[in-house]
């Protein structure tokens, strides 16, 4: 993509986010997920090490924080750890169990201050209590900012997020609270982790994989996908529109003729 088609797209959104403009009506661009790939193989071509990898990807994750706030999303989400990954080596485990509490320690007040409000989504019953005191208070903290939400899924999988928000549908019914005739999409809907939030419009995946990788199973029924050859430490702001362009490009028909 040419980069002077770039600086004109990012103005076009950007004039939409500040209201002078009405956004697109049939392609109205509000919650962008992304799956966060490639900074093991993005260290490996650069002959370093697999943590400076990571540390790398929050480097590409903060870039990402701010192009969401001026495309004018109301919701981002990144996937950064899966509950897949506790099967990595317990010396990588801990590193990102290290990245987010870092993140908590340094991110947290500058995101709190641009108005951003935090959700951690993901089984946070496995997680070490330091954290799980960090997930609260982040979001105790950013619940009433007025800007975007920046939803980050860690220790998350869509299948167990399925499989907890059925159990707790359940409950429910078993205490009389809920009669099953009443169970439709919406109350699964808002029994997930993301209950409240818009399912996502469009799902980034960089390092050329081509898979949803157990993230977003419900959420992304209807979500364009756009899958980037970069690894995840090279996600740029031009690749961010260059994926957003691409969006743009298509038709969503939902089932229906357009």
């Amino acid at each position: 993509m040419v980069l002077s088609q770039t600086a004109r797209f990012a103005g076009r959104m950007f004039d939409k986010a500040k209201g002078s403009e009405e956004p697109d009506a049939e392609k109205p661009l509000r919650h962008v997920a992304i799956i966060m790939d490639g900074n093991g193989r993005w260290a490996s071509r650069e002959g370093v090490t697999r943590l400076k990898g990571h540390q790398q990807g929050v480097e590409a994750a903060r870039g990402a924080v701010e192009m969401a706030k001026e495309l004018g999303l109301t919701h981002l989400t990144l996937y950064s750890f899966s509950t897949e990954n506790w099967s990595r080596p317990d010396w990588e485990v801990q590193h990102l169990l290290n990245l987010l509490r870092q993140f908590f320690a340094k991110d947290l007040k500058k995101l709190a201050d641009q108005g951003i409000r935090v959700k951690i989504i993901g089984d946070r019953d496995t997680l070490p209590d330091d954290i799980r005191g960090h997930v609260e208070e982040a979001e105790a903290r950013t619940a009433d900012n007025p800007g975007y939400t920046l939803q980050i899924a860690f220790n998350y999988g869509g299948r167990d997020e399925l499989v907890r928000a059925v159990t707790k549908i359940a409950s429910r019914a078993a205490a009389g609270q809920l009669d099953p005739a009443d169970i439709d999409e919406a109350v699964l809907s808002n029994a997930l982790d993301t209950g409240g939030a818009p399912d996502p419009d469009l799902i980034i995946r960089t390092s050329g994989e081509q898979r949803i990788s157990n993230f977003l199973l419900w959420q992304a029924a209807y979500a364009e996908f756009v899958f980037l050859d970069c690894f995840w430490p090279d996600f740029t702001r031009e690749e961010f529109l260059g994926a957003v362009e691409q969006y743009q490009a298509r038709t969503r028909r939902f089932g229906a003729r357009p």
